[in-house]
This record gives structure tokens, C-alpha cells and sequence, in this order.
């Protein structure tokens, strides 16, 4: 198949926007819980109306400093009520929202500054404002243009979120509706810059019309998860990201009950007092989960039994998913006892990580092993893997309750479509899509074939119009052979083995390919606690036999999935951890390939005796 849609479910008024969202659900449910917030007696929740007026306070005062429609205002923080709460003060001000991820450098927060013309800059704290302060007196591109930095706390020297919306006491209800209704679905509601694994990131128009054509089509698509009463999720994904921000507005258009999780370090926690019913996460939460979960079981003495009930969990999992594809007849007597007795033994442990109540999670933002969704899903939790990019929204493709094919990525979503072209290239068109890169003409052209938008992924598409994907098309690999070789699946596999943090794969003009593998610092510490010796530098434990012998095992597998030219004939440790902060990983996890092969380049050329 070549081509696959799925029609629109709801239309949206022209000349409405985002906002208008929130006050229809203000009408309808005044004193519904939007969102809740984690103080020091628990969760506490935050009805429609009550956001409904925090927004209008601060929106007034955006508007009191001189905020006109459509003016940029950036947004540097954490996940937090209060970065959702500046987002739609912005829009309800009609501005446009600029995300900034909150581990940016000060290069990274110029260029996109400079770029957006952002002139006002709502930050977490303190430490934030200091940040872009230094960078405004310091840049020369911004030259003496004036930068307004507001702190997004109540407490405190001004300016904070407190004088901002003391200052807009001045402002009618008139004045503000003229700024609110001033953008239409066709205008842009954010610009959201690129992760930027090359080049300077490049700034995507996400209009109203997307945010809320994508919510309102979404809901209906997926009510088992958005539909169904007393629904709520936590989010712990960086709103900076366009899909954790798109979420977001499905979330209100739903009326769900809405948390945030600041993140890594207080995440399971927060799961168990929140205890959401379905969970927006990335693969490495899954593998973390997964590892963990092992990790305790062995140190409990029940390793044995937990590697099997994991196997019971792959394999019955396989065995539903095939009969309901009409291939198989689906678990049978011995299967089906195996996954009952872990059900009441194991799985409920795994399910009680996600707090107990989760029926359902969404995979995104890179690929996840059929291994660990399969895992996932006989233990309870179905994965419902999708996909997207920035210039998409996020969303364009997802598995749904009713249509799931593991190792794919789902079916399009409504008013999508979806085109392989003849290179294999994944074409979108639809609600989604973004408007064109902000101030570059060019790169909007380039990235547009026949009203479709060029994602720079391979895919393919089966008989039922399920989506997959192969990887990135300029990751590419052409050996010194003349073999192409896609990097992607080798290294999503190698990555399944709870030691291997990442795998990048090497070839590109060389004679064979090859591997660079990077220990997961943490999983490496558990293998040690379970074998009772000390821990292993990452160093150390490149000359380990066992943990070396363990690497090939997940190497061989890997191998398993290509032909003999395009496998992996050897591999090497390198003593270094991939991460943001050392500029190998974007912020939504992403590999920096250029950036791993130029750092690395040393370590290369030994694969190949250089």
C-alpha cells in the first residue's frame, strides 16, 4: 500500500482558537478538576473556573505591558501548572507561545530569541531568569533591545506571576476579549523549534487550527483512554515538546484531570499518589520500568521467576495480537494457565509502578521494541505506539484499543493521510500539519512535495494502512560495498539488553558495519548488586568476559533481523554516557548522530584497525 487516510470526525468554527476550547469547558463543567497540583498535603485540584480566572488575571496583565496580537512570548520550565497556566494566558492575550526547553544553553536560548523575536521571557525561577538575563546583556545579535523575564513563581521579588496579573487590573473584559478572539484556526497559536539533531533548530508555526482540530479529533478517536469517566494522566514529558503540549489541549477539550511531574527523580512517586488511568511516556520509561522491576525481583530471589513471567507476558501477548489479526488461534491451555497465575502473582506489581490504575499507555516521541510493548501488554498495560514530529503536532499516526499491530505505529489519524513515496520516504498531509518554518521561505518550500510534508523518515505501509517505520533517511548507511543499511532497527534492538544505555551504528563508507556501545551506568550497578561483587566502572567492565559475552548475545540478536552484509561484525565500549547535557542526545532523547560521530571518530576508526 502507498497511501492511507482516515477521514475527518469533527469540524471546527474558522474563527475560533485554542481558547475557545477553555471556555466551553469552563460552561460546561465549571467545577470539573482541569488539573491538579502536588503540595504538601497531596494533590489538589483546580476546576475550569478557577483556571479559567488565573488565566484572565495574567493574560490581562501581558496585555497591560504591552502585548499585542500575535507578538512571541517564551516560556523556559520544567513541566508545570504553571507552565500550562502561561501558555493559555498567552493565547487568551493573543500571543504566541515560544517554548524553550529548560535545559537549553544560553547559545540555544539567543538563537531562539533572536529568531522568534521574542521580547518577553516567562522562566521557572530565579536560576532561569539568571540564565536569559546573562544572555540578553551578553548578545550581541539581540543588540539593546529590551527583554522582559518574569519568573513564574507568586512569591518573591517582581516581576513574577503575582505583579503580572496585579498589573492587568486596568484592562476591561472588552479590551480583553478583542485580544482573545483576534486569532483564527489558520493563525499561528506557537512556535516550537526543532530538537536541532543537525543544524540550528528550526522554528515550526503550530497553529490553532492544528492544536484544536488535532483535540478534537482525537477524543473521539481514542475513547477508551479520553472518553471514559474519573480519566486523568500525569505529565512528565518537558511541555517544551510539541506533543506533550498537544496532549495538553486534548486533555481540556476532554475534560480529563490533568497532573504534572516535574521529572525523573520525583516520577514514581508521583505515579503512585496521582494514579493516573493512562500515561503519555517515552520508550526509555518503559526499558527503566522493565529493568527495574528485574532488578528487584533477583534481588529477592525471584529473578528465575521473574524472567518467566516476562517470557509468558512476550509470548501471550504475541499469541492475542496474532488471532486478532486472523493468523493464529491465540493463546492456548498451558499459555493461558502460565499468564493467569503470573497475573495474580507479578503483573499486578508491574501495573502498581504506574499506580494501579493505568489502562492504557501511549508511546512516543522514538521507537520502542516490540519486546517491551509486548511485555507491557500481557502484563496489563497495553502500548499504544504512535508517531509524529514537530511539524506534525506530534500526532499523525497511533495504534488505538480496537486497531493495535505491535512494531508499527499505528493507523493515520482522522483528517490524516499518509504517503510512502517511491525513495520509501513518509509523506503526511492533514489537521496536523504544521504551517511552514517561521522566517525561512526556503526550508518551507524544501520541506513540501505535492501539498504533502517530508518527514525524513522510510517507512511502510501494510494491507490495513498500519504505518512503520525504518528509520531516519539520512542515517542511511552506504558501506564501502555499495550496501545500504538502515541504523535504526539494529540499534533498537542491541538497546533491549537491560546493560546497553545506547548502540550507535557505524559504516558509512567503511568495509563492514559496526557498533559503538555505551553502558547504562545504572544498570550496571544492579548487575553487579546481583552477582555480589563491586561495581564496575563502565571501563572496567569493557574487559569483563561476562558482561562482554552478555553485549555479543544482544549483538548476535540484532544480527538475526538483516542479511550477513548488513550485520554487525564487531563492536566496542566507549567509556561515556550519551545525554542532553552532553550533546549527543536532544532533549526529547533523540540521538545527535553528527555529534556522536564526530566526538567518537577515534573510537571509530579502531573498529576499523585506524
Amino acid at each position: 500500500m502507498r497511501e492511507a487516510s482516515t477521514g475527518l470526525l469533527v469540524e471546527a468554527d474558522e474563527l475560533s482558537n485554542v481558547t475557545d476550547l477553555l471556555l466551553e469547558r469552563q460552561a460546561h463543567s465549571p467545577n470539573g478538576a482541569l488539573y491538579a497540583v502536588n503540595g504538601p498535603n497531596g494533590w489538589s485540584n483546580i476546576t475550569a473556573s478557577r483556571f479559567l480566572a488565573e488565566v484572565t488575571a495574567l493574560a490581562k496583565g501581558l496585555i497591560a505591558g504591552g502585548l499585542s496580537a500575535g507578538d512571541p512570548v517564551a516560556v523556559m520550565s520544567r513541566s508545570s501548572y504553571e507552565w500550562t497556566l502561561a501558555d493559555f494566558a498567552i493565547w487568551m492575550a493573543g500571543g504566541v507561545t515560544v517554548p524553550i526547553y529548560e535545559t537549553s544553553s544560553a547559545s540555544q536560548v539567543e538563537w531562539i530569541l533572536v529568531d522568534s523575536g521574542a521580547r518577553r521571557v516567562l522562566v521557572e525561577d530565579t536560576a532561569k531568569a539568571g540564565l536569559v538575563q546573562g544572555v540578553v546583556s551578553g548578545s550581541v545579535l539581540l543588540g539593546d533591545t529590551p527583554v522582559a523575564v518574569i519568573r513564574m513563581e507568586h512569591d518573591g521579588d517582581a516581576p513574577n506571576l503575582a505583579s503580572l496579573a496585579a498589573a492587568g487590573g486596568g484592562i476591561s473584559d472588552t479590551e480583553l476579549e478583542r485580544h482573545r478572539s483576534a486569532a483564527t484556526l489558520s493563525d499561528v497559536a506557537s512556535i516550537v523549534y526543532t530538537s536541532g539533531t543537525t543544524g540550528k533548530p528550526k522554528g515550526c508555526q503550530i497553529t490553532h487550527g492544528n492544536f484544536v482540530l488535532v483535540a478534537r479529533n482525537v477524543v473521539p478517536f481514542l475513547p477508551e483512554l479520553l472518553m471514559r469517566p474519573g480519566a486523568r494522566t500525569l505529565m512528565f514529558l518537558p511541555l517544551a515538546h510539541v506533543l506533550a503540549r498537544a496532549v495538553q489541549v486534548v486533555c481540556l477539550d476532554a475534560g480529563i484531570t490533568l497532573g504534572h511531574s516535574a521529572g525523573a527523580a520525583g516520577l514514581m512517586a508521583d505515579l503512585g499518589t496521582f494514579k493516573p488511568t493512562f500515561l503519555l511516556a517515552v520508550p526509555r520509561i518503559f526499558e527503566k520500568v522493565h529493568a527495574g522491576a528485574g532488578h528487584k525481583a533477583t534481588l529477592a530471589g525471584k529473578g528465575r521467576l521473574f524472567a518467566a513471567a516476562s517470557a509468558a507476558a512476550v509470548e501471550h501477548s504475541t499469541a492475542v495480537e496474532r488471532a486478532a489479526r486472523g493468523a493464529g488461534p491465540g493463546p492456548g491451555w498451558l499459555l493461558r494457565s502460565k499468564h493467569t497465575f503470573f497475573d495474580r502473582l507479578l503483573y499486578p506489581k508491574v501495573r502498581g509502578v504506574f499506580g494501579g490504575n493505568v489502562t492504557h499507555t501511549v508511546s512516543g516521541a522514538g521507537p520502542l521494541s516490540r519486546r517491551e510493548a509486548h511485555f507491557f501488554s500481557g502484563a496489563g498495560i497495553p502500548v499504544l505506539e504512535g508517531y509524529g514530529l514537530t511539524e506534525t503536532s506530534a500526532p499523525c499516526t497511533v495504534n488505538t484499543p480496537a486497531m493495535t499491530r505491535i512494531g508499527t505505529v499505528g493507523i493515520p489519524l482522522p483528517g490524516t493521510t499518509i504517503r510512502i513515496a517511491e525513495d520509501g520516504e513518509v509523506l503526511v498531509k492533514g489537521i496536523g500539519v504544521f504551517k511552514g518554518y517561521h522566517a525561512n521561505e526556503a526550508a518551507t518550500a524544501a520541506a513540501f512535495v505535492d501539498g504533502f510534508f517530508r518527514t525524513g523518515d522510510l517507512g511502510s505501509l501494510d494491507e490495513d494502512g498500519f504505518l512503520t517505520i525504518a528509520g531516519r533517511k539520512k542515517d542511511l548507511l552506504v558501506t564501502a560495498g555499495g550496501k545500504n543499511v538502515a541504523p535504526a532497527p539494529l540499534e533498537e534492538k542491541i538497546r533491549e539488553h537491560r546493560l546497553v544505555g545506547q548502540a550507535v551504528v557505524v559504516g558509512e563508507g567503511r568495509p563492514y558495519v559496526a557498533a559503538l556501545v555505551y553502558l547504562d551506568s545504572e544498570a550496571l550497578a544492579d548487575w553487579c548488586a546481583e552477582r555480589g561483587t563491586a561495581v564496575l566502572t563502565p571501563a572496567e567492565a569493557a574487559a569483563d568476559p561476562e558482561i562482554r559475552a552478555a553485549v555479543q548475545g544482544a549483538v548476535d540478536e540484532a544480527n538475526m533481523l538483516v542479511s550477513k552484509a548488513e550485520s554487525i561484525r564487531s563492536f566496542a565500549f566507549v567509556d561515556a554516557e550519551l545525554s542532553v547535557g552532553s550533546g549527543h542526545l536532544t532533549p526529547s532523547l533523540k540521538l545527535r548522530r553528527a555529534a556522536v560521530m564526530s566526538g567518537f571518530s577515534a573510537e571509530i576508526d579502531k573498529l576499523y584497525g585506524n
